[in-house]
Order: C-alpha cells, then sequence, then structure tokens
C-alpha cells in the first residue's frame, strides 16, 4: 500500500467530489496521506479531513505566498490548532521566490518562526523550497534543523543538494514533476537519495503526473510517482512502495 505524504484534498478544486475522490484513493491502493495546510483556513479544513477519515494524517502551517498575513498571534494560533492529535507536522513553511508574493525578508522570518515552532512542539517541517535553494539552506544551518527533522517536498533541488540536506538529516519527498519530460536534475537527485530517507507524494491537486497531465491531480496518482522511481534506482515497484510507506510512518510518528 502506498502513503501519499503531501496532498491538499480541502482545495476547492475537490469541492465537487471530495468524498468520491477519498474513496477512489484507497481503491487505487493508497492508505495513508497527509494533508499539508497552507495558511490557517487552509490548515483547519486539512485537521476536518484528519477527523472525518482515519487514514488521513494533518499538517499546519503558513505556506510561504501567505507570510505576509502572518502576525505576532500566528504562531499561537497554529500551536493550539497542533494540539490535536492527527497533526503529524508544521507546513507547509518555507521560501518561494519564484512567485514572491510576500516580500523576501517577511517569508525568511516567518519561516525561521514556524521551525522555532516545531522544535517547541517536537513535530518535523515540511518544506515548500520553490528558486531559493540558498536561502533555505542557509535557514537550515541557522535554526539547527537536524534537531527538528522534517522533509523537502517536491524536492526541485540538485544531486549536489541532496547530499546536503542527507546531511541534516532530512527526508526528500518527490513528486509527478519526476515524470516529466523536462526532469533531468530531478531523476539526478533521485539517484542519490537512499531509499530510508526517500518519501513520495502527490502536491494534489497540482503536478499531475505523466501520462495524466492536463487532469486534476489525486493521491491515487502516486503510484505513478513511485513506478518512475523503481525504474530510476532499477528496483522493483513494490520495494519503493513498502520502504517509502515506512519512512513516511517513521517521520510523522503514525504507528
Amino acid at each position: 500500500m502506498l502513503f501519499d505524504t503531501h496532498a491538499h484534498l480541502d482545495d476547492d478544486k475537490f469541492d465537487e467530489d471530495r468524498d468520491e475522490v477519498v474513496s477512489q484513493c484507497t481503491e487505487a491502493g493508497v492508505d495513508l496521506i497527509l494533508n499539508a495546510g497552507s495558511n490557517i483556513q487552509t490548515s483547519v479544513k486539512s485537521i476536518a479531513l484528519a477527523e472525518k477519515y482515519k487514514f488521513i494524517y494533518a499538517a499546519v502551517g503558513v505556506h510561504p505566498h501567505d507570510a505576509s498575513d502572518m502576525d505576532e498571534e500566528t504562531a499561537g494560533v497554529l500551536a493550539a490548532l497542533a494540539e490535536n492529535k492527527k497533526v503529524r507536522a508544521i507546513g507547509e513553511i518555507g521560501l518561494d521566490y519564484h512567485y514572491d508574493l510576500s516580500p523576501r525578508d517577511v517569508q525568511k522570518r516567518r519561516f525561521i518562526e514556524q521551525i522555532d515552532l516545531a522544535r517547541q512542539l517536537k513535530l518535523p517541517v515540511i518544506v515548500h523550497d520553490r528558486e531559493s535553494h540558498g536561502d533555505v539552506m542557509d535557514i537550515f544551518k541557522k535554526t539547527r534543523i537536524k534537531e527538528v527533522g522534517g522533509v523537502l517536498h517536491s524536492f526541485s533541488g540538485s544531486a549536489e543538494m541532496v547530499l546536503e540536506c542527507l546531511k541534516l538529516g532530512l527526508y526528500i519527498s518527490i513528486s509527478g514533476s519526476v515524470t516529466f519530460n523536462n526532469a533531468r536534475k530531478t531523476v539526478e537527485a533521485v539517484k542519490e537519495v537512499p531509499l530510508d530517507m526517500l518519501l513520495i507524494e502527490t502536491d494534489s491537486p497540482y503536478l499531475t503526473p505523466v501520462p495524466n497531465r492536463g487532469k486534476r491531480n489525486y493521491p491515487g496518482y502516486v503510484r505513478l510517482v513511485a513506478e518512475k522511481i523503481a525504474e530510476i534506482k532499477g528496483i522493483t515497484f513494490e520495494e519503493v512502495a513498502q520502504k517509502t510507506r515506512s519512512n513516511g510512518k517513521r517521520l510523522f510518528g503514525i504507528e
């Protein structure tokens, strides 16, 4: 069975048929899902989903796009949400220099604050890093991220960056982008990740893998990610599925 370690089933693209989609996930062999928040509202929705479905867990956090909306009370709100037993991480948090929807200095400050919160709560972090590799790595070192633990979701860095993240004890999560025609860098990164530090995800409803690009993504398509990784590493699909599932359970403290 498969563990989609990063989805957004709370997204409005699922409003018309969310229950049906969740049923399709189990039919597709996905028996664990981590639904990540991107602001307070979606974090609340993630918890609601996790409370409704036994095999869904939640993460709460503020995405860099929404960093400007954070204030001095936000960390307290996230801490209160994290008291829910289905919350297993702080995320997704990080930096996004592609869209720059929040000023970069604000993104960095709020990223650091949420890593500090995760340390206080003894929860791992789920990190969003888009075109911001240097600053993300600098913040990891400043915040002693190894003491916190976490994962770089939908990894887009280089094989060299993989090695630096592994030294910090961080997991690497691969999304449907590994199946794209221009995924050479991601393919090289996958080759460098030891199987015991690898996670898989869909980032649903985004990043739909080949051959379904153009369609709405959903956790059932995480199978395609696992199949591609098996091809890259020259191992069986079953080995990728079993190992990434056990890795995800270990990181997020799921029995």
